[in-house]
């Protein structure tokens, strides 16, 4: 039983007897009345910290309470997670972050101080599109002359990722299981070093989300041949579906999310989410996100929650089946 919840509505009901006259007292709504702080996992100038800082504007605005930004990066993101799984449960300390800590972590490591299925959710800030693409020097112009061109030379072609564990990782997981194909892993410290080595054909192909490496892709030093949206992006009208290419349901996207300390009450959480939904929706803000290649997201806490388990167990059956594993 949530009892956040049971005492939160008890508040509105309970009558207090005073100088003989019963007075009816009203839910306690002075929620944000101090400062709050965002831990984001990312590091300052990505789209978690970028998304993070426009949410912490607004609200700011919003509800006249300072709203900070603080960047605790490494451990796979376990570190900033940590920090807010054991802070005070009362919406003054949010965890800003990618989909990894949320719906790889548990899977991806043998031990953690924390439980990532025990935060709560808040918001998802951002969603961006993943995409495949290849060296330039590459023969295959469509998903199946890829997975032809990869099969007929078994073992030989490489693909680049930002890390293990990362989404670009999980997601050739998922492309390999899903084709049948065999490539060798080479992780990267970051997106930026595996993007420009397969600019310099120093591996086959990778995926990538959408705002780092659509400038090479315009610029010709890669090739983007499709992306893991059911739909086409906008940015490539040209540019077809994995989906639609043959391998059938192919999803894969990156989204950046707003989580709360475990038993954080629902109604702190529905506030949030319901000032930030609204900020990501305006105008001035849309310009923004698509400055960096993503776009806003209407769910709620409830169908956020949903989506995320439907996430970990997706990445997770991956992670399992691929047998990967991390060391902190």
């Amino acid at each position: 039983m949530d009892w956040a919840r049971v005492a939160f509505g008890l508040i509105g009901l309970t009558a207090v007897l005073l100088g003989g006259q019963v007075v009816a007292q009203t839910p306690d709504t002075s929620y944000p009345n101090r400062p709050i702080k965002i831990i984001s996992a990312s590091p300052a100038g990505g789209g978690v910290d970028l998304s993070a800082r426009i949410v912490a504007d607004h609200l700011q605005k919003l509800w006249g309470q300072p709203v900070t930004v603080e960047n605790r990066t490494g451990g796979s993101n376990n570190i900033a997670g940590e920090a807010v799984a054991r802070a005070e449960p009362d919406g003054y300390t949010l965890l800003a972050t990618p989909p990894g800590t949320i719906t790889a972590n548990a899977a991806l490591f043998k031990q953690l101080n924390y439980d990532p299925a025990a935060l709560e959710p808040v918001a998802i800030m951002a969603v961006g599109p993943n995409v495949l693409a290849v060296k330039s020097a590459s023969p295959a112009k469509t998903v199946m002359e890829l997975i032809a061109h990869v099969k007929a030379n078994a073992g030989k072609l490489s693909y680049a990722s930002q890390g293990n564990g990362s989404t670009t990782h999980l997601t050739a997981e998922l492309f390999k299981s899903r084709t049948g194909i065999q490539l060798v892993h080479v992780p990267y410290r970051g997106a930026a070093p595996a993007v420009n080595d397969l600019a310099g054909g120093h591996v086959d192909l990778m995926f990538s989300d959408l705002g780092t490496i659509l400038p090479l892709h315009r610029g010709g030093r890669v090739r983007i041949i499709a992306v893991a949206t059911l739909k086409r992006l906008p940015q490539l009208p040209d540019v077809p579906t994995i989906d639609a290419s043959g391998v059938k349901g192919f999803s894969s996207t990156t989204f950046f999310s707003l989580m709360a300390p475990p038993k954080t009450p629902s109604e702190i959480r529905a506030k949030l989410n319901k000032a930030i939904v609204a900020a990501m929706q305006t105008p001035e803000v849309e310009a923004k996100l698509k400055s960096i290649f993503v776009e806003s997201s209407n769910l709620d806490t409830m169908a956020m929650g949903e989506f995320i388990k439907s996430e970990a167990k997706l990445w997770g059956d991956v992670i399992r089946a691929a047998n990967i594993k991390v060391e902190q």
